[in-house]
């Protein structure tokens, strides 16, 4: 968008997201199609559906998530064969193999002698088959340098010895010394003889997630060295019926504990002596947790800090501590947190394994154990119809661009375009008569895989019918239902510098026009009008989901009238081509009775001047005074780049006539209540959610 310009000359034609690891892609069925022009080839891939659980839903979150020490994430073996386990041998022999595996636990598992810890090698997913895969007696040991490991939907138990605290058995659920990236989700660690979970000896970017933990004198201790070096995330546990180290956190960097529960159970033997605990030099930020019953909950050693915020207490007694400062985990990572008087009800229903994880093969799934010395044999599962794109010829199409154009139209079930890493310069259009469309990115990171193109508004079209116009100048441009992008970058990096001679700037990076559009994992990058958010037409409802991703850009860089939310991600301004500071994060131009654009639970930053954008001003495309142009931004962390009055008025038209507000916004960018800087009611804001936004849509990865 230019700043000073006829509206109806600049949006009259208009057609069109940070942890990146494919996300499962939903078994459609076998599609079967001719070799006439438009359909599939006859060497496409019909491929199984990977489920949920063996690729990127299973990607961690928190510090798990962050690119460091040379390992992008935390995802596991998904690059290398599925095999199922039933017996000891199995499970070590697969462990501590070199090569990546997703290992799927299908039987309670003895460990002989009681326990025997295996020793997990690094690039391994290790992962129950619904609720039953068990280790009976024993646990896991990640040692120096193993990282890139996941544990997830296990039950860990009864290492118990009969002495309470047992100073002579160190049988641990799962011990780490020195590793990072490890991901442990979504187990059941009880009665063991020493702690449930050991993070020590320097390990770091760990994420402990949906696990109950209970029944045990130690629960979880953190540190064991002298050095300041842990980053962890603990969220979403159920601490139940434990003594101590609930967690015990020593030296840790930073610690970010969220939304766990802990809970004494009265008239029981075991009684809590404490909580959470922040030790030696560590930095914690608890936040929205729920105590029940707790002898001193919240403690702190005088060298250490705790910021608490949003926990609740009932029935506790003793020491609650806080004091010093913390972090901003947002810096690092984007997450949501519950409601703190959610928590005990909803960690109780959904703590421990679930039957949904581990319970479905894949193309590559294989059962070890089988005949000729253990050599695997595979299992097919339900098919889905999967295209492959490659530069260097290696899969079915070159460019995307073909893959989408293999695609038949009206095609009933989803196509996934897997896109191999490589930077594609091509421009890309996904028609309206070619929905349930999935185009991913098969790199380890959402960076390894780029769509670029450098058109913009006045870039003069090759049949000289004129220049392309904003919404034409989209490297990518949507415009088919039920979409789905993930795990890439989509770019215009058309150069302003050396474009002075051109009429129009904007160029845009991503355009979508069409309903049930999901964003997951993606980068969208430009500068000016870098993400246009748009209908099939002003009567039509277009709705967008972009979570976990960043956007990019200047001027009115997510701008449009659909339904837009924005969440867990990272909006990063960036200086104009002359360096200059200076710029609106969004130009909704919604019509009157519609959602227009949400962005809640992210961060709003960037390398540019304080004080110098603007969170949105009122586009009233064509001059149409019957728009509602519509922006909240909500539970967001605003740094000092925005101005203490965020909204301003356009071509025209007031931005005080329309919808802009906030609610709950955080950071040196945030402000208090004013004329010019209208917050949202606590009643007001809970019909300004994403639910609200989306409706009867529920966006999944498929």
């Amino acid at each position: 968008m230019s700043e000073n310009r006829s509206i109806a000359r600049h949006r009259s034609r208009k057609t069109a997201l940070t942890l990146g690891i494919p996300l499962a892609l939903t078994a459609a069925g076998t599609m079967a199609y001719g070799t006439d022009a438009g359909a599939f080839r006859a060497d496409a891939q019909t491929v199984a559906a990977a489920p949920a659980w063996a690729t990127a839903a299973a990607t961690a979150d928190g510090f798990a998530s962050v690119d460091a020490l040379g390992q992008n994430g935390t995802y596991g073996g998904r690059d290398g064969r599925t095999v199922t386990v039933k017996t000891l041998a199995d499970l070590e022999k697969y462990a501590t193999a070199p090569e990546p595996y997703v290992i799927v636990v299908a039987a309670a598992i003895t460990m002989d002698p009681v326990g025997k810890e295996i020793k997990v090698a690094s690039d391994k997913t290790i992962v129950g088959s619904g609720t039953s895969g068990q280790l009976v007696g024993g646990g896991f040991f990640l040692g120096s340098g193993v990282h890139n490991v996941i544990i997830r939907n296990l039950t860990i138990r009864d290492a118990y010895q009969g002495i309470w605290n047992d100073k002579e058995h160190d049988f641990d659920a799962i011990q780490m010394d020195g590793a990072h990236h490890v991901w442990i989700d979504h187990n059941d660690l009880r009665n063991m003889a020493d702690g449930l979970i050991d993070v020590r000896k320097d390990s770091t970017y760990v994420t402990v997630s949906w696990n109950k933990l209970s029944n045990d004198n130690k629960a979880f201790g953190i540190g064991w060295t002298e050095n300041v070096v842990t980053d962890i995330t603990i969220h979403h546990n159920w601490i139940r019926e434990t003594e101590q180290r609930n967690p015990s956190t020593d030296n840790a960097a930073h610690a970010h504990l969220y939304n766990n529960f802990l809970e004494d159970v009265s008239g029981t033997d075991i009684k809590s002596s404490y909580g959470n605990y922040s030790r030696g030099a560590t930095k914690m930020l608890l936040e929205n947790s729920y105590f029940q019953g707790m002898n001193n909950p919240v403690i702190k050693d005088s060298t250490a800090t705790i910021v608490q915020k949003g926990n609740t207490f009932v029935a506790t007694t003793g020491r609650n501590e806080s004091g010093g400062t913390a972090f901003d985990a947002k810096t690092y990572y984007p997450y949501t947190l519950d409601t703190t008087a959610d928590v005990p009800v909803l960690l109780k229903s959904g703590a421990g394994p679930r039957s949904s994880i581990g319970t479905a093969a894949t193309a590559k799934a294989a059962t070890a154990g089988a005949a000729s010395g253990g050599a695997a044999s595979a299992k097919v599962a339900t098919a889905a119809t999967t295209l492959t794109v490659a530069k260097d010829g290696s899969g079915q199409y070159t460019t995307v661009q073909a893959a989408v154009n293999a695609v038949p139209a009206n095609n009933p079930a989803r196509v996934v375009i897997a896109v191999k890493p490589g930077t594609y310069r091509e421009l890309v259009k996904v028609p309206a008569n070619k929905p349930h469309v999935t185009v991913q990115g098969t790199g380890a990171s959402r960076k390894d895989t780029v769509i670029v193109y450098n058109n913009a508004a006045g870039t003069p079209k090759p049949d000289g019918s004129g220049t392309y116009g904003t919404g034409g100048s989209a490297t990518v441009a949507v415009e088919a239902d039920d979409f789905q992008a993930r795990n890439l970058t989509i770019s215009n990096d058309f150069d302003e510098a050396k474009n002075q001679n051109l009429s129009g700037h904007q160029a845009v990076a991503l355009r979508t026009a069409a309903d049930k559009v999901f964003l997951d994992g993606v980068i969208v990058s430009g500068d000016q009008d870098t993400l246009l958010v748009d209908t099939a037409a002003k009567d039509r409802l277009g709705r967008v989901h972009l979570t976990n991703s960043y956007v990019i850009g200047n001027v009115d860089f997510i701008f449009g009238r659909a339904t837009a939310v924005i969440d867990k991600s990272v909006i990063t301004l960036k200086k104009r081509w002359d360096g200059s500071s200076a710029g609106y994060v969004t130009a909704p131009s919604t019509a009157a009775g519609r959602k227009g654009i949400l962005i809640a639970d992210s961060t709003v930053n960037g390398d540019v001047s304080d004080r110098s954008f603007f969170l949105g001003r009122p586009w009233h495309a064509g001059g149409d005074a019957s728009l509602d142009p519509q922006t909240t931004v909500r539970d967001t962390t605003l740094s000092a780049a925005v101005k203490t009055a965020p909204w301003t008025d356009m071509s025209g038209f007031s931005w005080k006539d329309d919808r802009f507000a906030e609610y709950r916004n955080t950071g040196s960018g945030a402000g208090a209540a004013s004329s010019d800087r209208p917050q949202l009611t606590d009643a007001q804001a809970t019909g300004q959610e994403l639910a609200d936004w989306l409706g009867d849509w529920t966006p999944t990865g498929s």
